[in-house]
């Protein structure tokens, strides 16, 4: 007879449930959460910051309400929120959950979020904000694939790991290369221990068709606007932050920013935050197939089930 994972002797570090946004991980989390006394650990980088519950789909107050939740909504806007913060805040928020018997169970659509937890994240030094404007002062009139091109010369190994179009994430290898002389992928060589053993982890990637998805997509967003999108993004421009700042991505953000400036329709901008949204879960998929190609799979319909399945098989 097969014996839990989860009964004691023979538990698992944590449960990890990734996959593309708006493909029901948040809902299968917390059904996971009650059956199994545990605790829903946000692996998001966008449901970090607290101005953009509606416009992140972070857990509304009754789903917080079920079962016990953690990582949400803990970081001002004012912050740029880096995967070696939530990595600190993700080893503290898992120690507390051991210590209360709860089991953690990590829940999101941040691949790189996932990667640092069972491979390690490098301790790169902070780069000086003289050479982050200066890098980024540079590539002001670049296209994207011109700033990839420049990485592949300097550090192809992790060129080859970014899409050319990845801007965010070639202008922040651009800026260690330049600030500390040691390429990203050399620094990725020295990770420490990571924190989780994926071996020792129930692990799951949600797949679902395209074309539902894209459906699913377009729904939510539209219900996001009748929830109240648009007021958090006003009440967001009126802080007046600086437009570097990360949670001013956050997908249809921009484009109903816009629209407040009198810039667009809000018809037009709904299109066009539905559009962005789409592109990430395309971008996810690809990350989840290239660098989580060891993670099981299941569809939404079929997810708890396969759960409880991992769940029952002992750990190797």
């Amino acid at each position: 007879m097969a014996v839990s994972v989860l009964e004691q002797g023979n538990e698992p570090q944590a449960v990890l449930i990734a996959g593309p946004t708006a493909s029901g991980k948040s809902a299968l989390a917390m059904a996971l959460a009650e059956r199994h006394a545990g605790i829903v650990l946000n692996a998001d980088s966008m449901q970090v910051y607290g101005d953009l519950r509606v416009l992140t789909a972070r857990p509304t107050v009754a789903e917080v309400a079920r079962v016990p939740h953690g990582l949400y909504g803990h970081v001002d806007a004012d912050t740029d929120y880096s995967v070696g913060r939530w990595l600190t805040d993700a080893t503290s928020a898992l120690t507390a959950a051991r210590e209360r018997g709860l089991v953690p169970i990590f829940v999101g659509g941040t691949g790189l979020y996932f990667r640092a937890l069972t491979q390690g994240l490098a301790e790169i030094p902070p780069v000086p904000e003289v050479v982050r404007a200066q890098v980024r002062g540079a590539a002001v009139g670049l296209d994207s694939p011109a700033l990839h091109a420049q990485l592949a010369a300097l550090d192809p190994e992790t060129a080859a790991r970014l899409q050319p179009n990845d801007r965010q994430r070639v202008l922040r290898a651009l800026e260690v290369i330049t600030a500390s002389g040691r390429s990203l992928s050399d620094w990725q060589r020295d990770a420490p221990t990571p924190v989780l053993d994926a071996s020792r982890c129930v692990r799951l990637v949600l797949e679902m068709d395209r074309a539902v998805l894209r459906q699913r997509i377009d729904k939510r967003f539209e219900a996001m606007m009748a929830d109240g999108a648009l007021d958090e993004v006003r009440a967001l421009a009126a802080r007046r932050l600086d437009p570097s700042r990360t949670v001013l991505k956050a997908h249809g953000a921009p484009a109903l920013t816009r629209h407040l400036a009198g810039e667009m329709t809000l018809d037009a901008a709904i299109a066009e935050g539905q559009g962005d949204t789409r592109r990430y879960a395309k971008r996810q998929e690809t990350f989840f197939r290239h660098q989580m190609a060891d993670w099981p799979r299941a569809t939404p319909d079929d997810a708890l089930e396969a759960l409880l399945g991992l769940i029952k098989t002992p750990a190797p």
